[in-house]
């Protein structure tokens, strides 16, 4: 795309260049011919005037006293009726330039000059327009390579934000690019994300709920199977243990099914070393916060690992941080702590708190929804950032509304999910 504007550019520069160029050096040369003509022209009508005057007053004509009238080098000839031809300056040979003016008094005058010095002005002025037009032509690449890069460089940063749509990154980016018409596109890919995040939240939400109720009612039928086992006479004994067998056939690949799509839901995460990535956060908010006359304390134990996408960590984190710093008071403190059991396994929790007035509460239960704000922001930050989390299979919560405490639940990467990492020998905080 970029070759291609730049090219196109280039083209029409040198089109122009050479449309108005060409012409240009034809026309200065002319002009120069021609002022030169005309300067010759009038000095012989000077000439031919003091002529007519000196024969009608009948004095003796004096060439001599017309050497202030002939150019330098240039030569005098003039003709009258009956008489010899009478010159004045040295002969001239090659090619020349020379203007002819009638005399009153029956007789002509030709002044000539050598056409060198013509020749030389008029190669002067058209390699001086020559440079313009290449100069034209540098500055017009120089504007197209640098248009060429204006354009092409959103265009690419679309593209990349459109791939990472498709791939399940959900980001918002509020990066302009100064065209109308890209800036379009830009909100549009950012309404997609939030709407897609949205909608791939409500359908975790959906199988999270169905895999709950189709476990509490395999948990009844089992119980009921059970107690046919140990009540039944002997058939109905056998076939209530074939039906136990098949409701626990079903339990596990119920099992495996929300396994898989744990699995395929956050195939973009990987183990991360929270220590290396929260500094790496905390670096970057630190500004901000300190701008403001407040500061940021991390707390973090070495070799904390988590199963997230760097990404998706960063723009969570850097959220909860940005709401911190618009929202709350006092010190912010990010802290991270591993050994938690939870239902699904041991999981990596990430506070973020401050000393702020808290949310209110009647916005503590809908803090996450799309547009919820007690602040007159968008609202869309926390949605954003809970759908993000849930992308690669960790849950976002409120723990406490005072002081205001976000926690962020990750999942531990098991030892499969983790290659040529060596595993530290305490999985709690040193």
């Amino acid at each position: 795309m970029r070759r291609r504007i730049l090219l196109a550019m280039l083209l029409a520069v040198a089109i122009t260049a050479c449309a108005l160029g060409i012409p240009l050096g034809y026309t200065a040369s002319q002009v120069v011919e021609s002022l030169t003509r005309e300067d010759l022209a009038t000095r012989a009508q000077q000439i031919a005037a003091i002529l007519d005057d000196e024969i009608a007053n009948r004095h003796q004509i004096d060439l001599r006293r017309l050497e202030l009238a002939v150019p330098p080098g240039g030569r005098l000839v003039v003709e009258l009726p009956g008489a010899p031809d009478r010159t004045l300056g040295p002969e001239l040979t090659g090619s020349t330039v020379s203007e002819e003016v009638p005399m009153v008094q029956q007789g002509r005058v030709r002044l000539s000059v050598d056409a060198g010095p013509m020749h030389t002005r008029q190669a002067q002025v058209t390699a001086l327009v020559s440079l313009v037009v290449i100069a034209t032509v540098g500055i017009g690449a120089m504007v197209a390579v640098l248009t060429a890069r204006r354009l092409a460089r959103p265009l690419r940063h679309v593209a990349e934000r459109a791939s990472r749509l498709g791939a399940g990154d959900f980001r918002l980016d509020r990066g302009r690019y100064g065209v109308r018409e890209l800036d379009m596109v830009a909100e549009a890919l950012d309404n997609s994300a939030l709407a897609l995040a949205q909608l791939v939240q409500r359908e975790r939400e959906l199988v999270g709920d169905v895999s709950h109720q189709l476990r509490s009612r395999l948990t009844a039928l089992q119980l009921r199977l059970e107690a046919l086992v140990s009540l039944g006479d002997g058939e109905t004994v056998g076939e209530a243990r074939a039906a136990l067998e098949q409701a626990e056939r079903l339990a596990d690949v119920l099992d495996d099914m929300l396994a898989a799509t744990r699995e395929a839901r956050a195939a973009g995460a990987g183990p991360v070393d929270l220590s290396r990535e929260l500094a790496v956060i905390a670096e970057e908010w630190r500004p901000p916060l300190r701008a403001a006359g407040r500061s940021l304390r991390l707390r973090v134990p070495a070799g904390l690992l988590a199963k997230v996408s760097p990404a998706r960590l960063h723009e969570v984190v850097g959220v909860l941080l940005d709401n911190a710093l618009r929202h709350g008071a006092g010190t912010v403190n990010l802290t991270a702590r591993g050994g938690e059991s939870m239902p699904g396994g041991e999981t990596v929790l990430i506070e973020v708190a401050d000393a702020g007035t808290g949310v209110p509460d009647e916005l503590a239960a809908h803090i996450f929804e799309r547009g919820v704000s007690g602040s007159g922001s968008t609202g869309l930050g926390l949605a954003l950032a809970r759908a993000l989390i849930d992308s690669d299979g960790g849950r976002l919560e409120l723990s406490t509304a005072r002081p205001p405490t976000f926690t962020l639940f990750l999942p531990v990467p098991r030892v499969a999910d983790v290659r040529g990492v060596r595993w530290p020998a305490e999985r709690g905080p040193r």
